[in-house]
């Protein structure tokens, strides 16, 4: 009498312990291995890698970065980005012209 009473105690242990093992076994199983996700994604990695390596490299080489601010394109971009975010100065009359 003394096994089926521990059995009962473990009940949820054990239920619990199945469970993970057959979740594991049939990931195991059924997921497709990493290798077969690299062979598929692998074109959009690179590009992606290639896409980040290219604004980093831009962003650092910029000259943008190293004018004065007296440039007059700079007042130009300000403009812009004044048009698009709808703060527009009323006392431009004129349209934007680069």
């Amino acid at each position: 009498m003394e096994i089926p009473e521990k059995l009962v105690k473990l009940k949820y242990p054990v239920i619990l312990a199945l469970t993970l093992s057959l979740s594991l076994s049939a990931l195991i199983l059924f997921v497709p291995s990493f290798l077969t996700i690299l062979t598929y994604f692998w074109p959009l990695l690179l590009s992606t890698a290639l896409f980040l390596f290219a604004v980093v490299f831009f962003g650092k080489t910029s000259s943008h970065h190293a004018t004065s601010g007296s440039d007059p394109a700079d007042k130009a971009d300000e403009v812009i980005l004044d048009y698009v975010a709808g703060q527009a100065d009323p006392t431009h009359s004129r349209h934007l012209e680069v």
